[in-house]
């Protein structure tokens, strides 16, 4: 198997505000969010984060993406540095957070246009990618409609169309499912499984143990910013069910005694 993203060493820490190290019940300025995290992902496959709230799933994917740049270390992406070679990076990903908020005034039609200007997406290809995304996820029907206007499932659906406006090969999501209802969850889930099947590796952050099960070949876990475990499936479960495995994992790595 190729290696198509390979994460090397990457660190990164965030200065606390006062207020910050109240709500953290902190008194350290520093907190470290990713330490020295090293991990592979290859072609083909659905690669999943998994860990609690603060385990710094989000600060990863984050980088993976160039939106932030690490402390230290470095990630490939296609043999394109996220350090020195982030504009070539971009072209290779999709990338798609329950952040991503559209404008209100702009129609799904016109952002998923404006976004494909921006990647230089070619007329015909674009309205070929356009027409088959949103049929694929009801768009079609609202593609006039003003964000403002939309369900927050139909708004998550249109974000997860833009994101995918040039066809990257790689495709990046975090925490894909997060606030959806089941029937559009369903949806997302499914299309995740298609683009893997169409040569897609893809990567997507969760807490949820039923998302990893369904949809992932390999999973790390994540925990206070370091890979706790790596592997297939099978060899992380290791004959129990993924959950009873997180909180062994989980146990093991912060010292927890029963």
């Amino acid at each position: 198997m190729q290696e198509v993203l390979t994460a090397q060493d990457l660190c990164k820490t965030f200065q606390l505000s006062k207020k910050q190290q109240q709500l953290e019940k902190t008194k350290e300025k520093i907190k470290v969010a990713v330490d020295h995290l090293s991990f592979s992902v290859y072609g083909g496959e659905i690669f999943g984060l998994l860990g609690p709230n603060g385990a710094g799933k989000t600060t990863t994917l984050r980088m993976l993406s160039t939106l932030i740049r690490p402390d230290s270390g470095d990630a490939l992406v296609l043999g394109h540095s996220i350090q020195s070679e982030p504009d070539a990076v971009r072209r290779q990903i999709g990338f798609l957070t329950s952040d991503l908020k559209l404008e209100d005034f702009f129609t799904p039609n016109y952002l998923f246009d404006f976004f494909s200007e921006l990647h230089g997406v070619p007329d015909a290809d674009r309205q070929a990618q356009k027409e088959r995304l949103f049929a694929i996820f009801g768009i079609d029907r609202f593609a006039e409609v003003k964000v403002a206007n939309l369900s927050t499932g139909m708004k998550q659906k249109a974000a997860l169309a833009i994101s995918l406006v040039h066809n990257p090969p790689i495709i990046i999501f975090d925490e894909p499912t997060n606030g959806l209802d089941v029937l559009t969850a369903k949806t997302v889930t499914d299309f995740l499984q298609q683009l893997r099947d169409e040569g897609h590796t893809i990567v997507v952050s969760t807490h949820i143990f039923s998302l990893i099960e369904k949809v992932c070949d390999r999973v790390g876990i994540l925990i206070n910013g370091s890979m706790a475990a790596c592997g297939t499936l099978e060899e992380i479960r290791d004959g129990k069910s993924l959950e009873d495995r997180f909180f062994d994992i989980y146990a093991q790595t912060v010292g927890v005694t029963e």
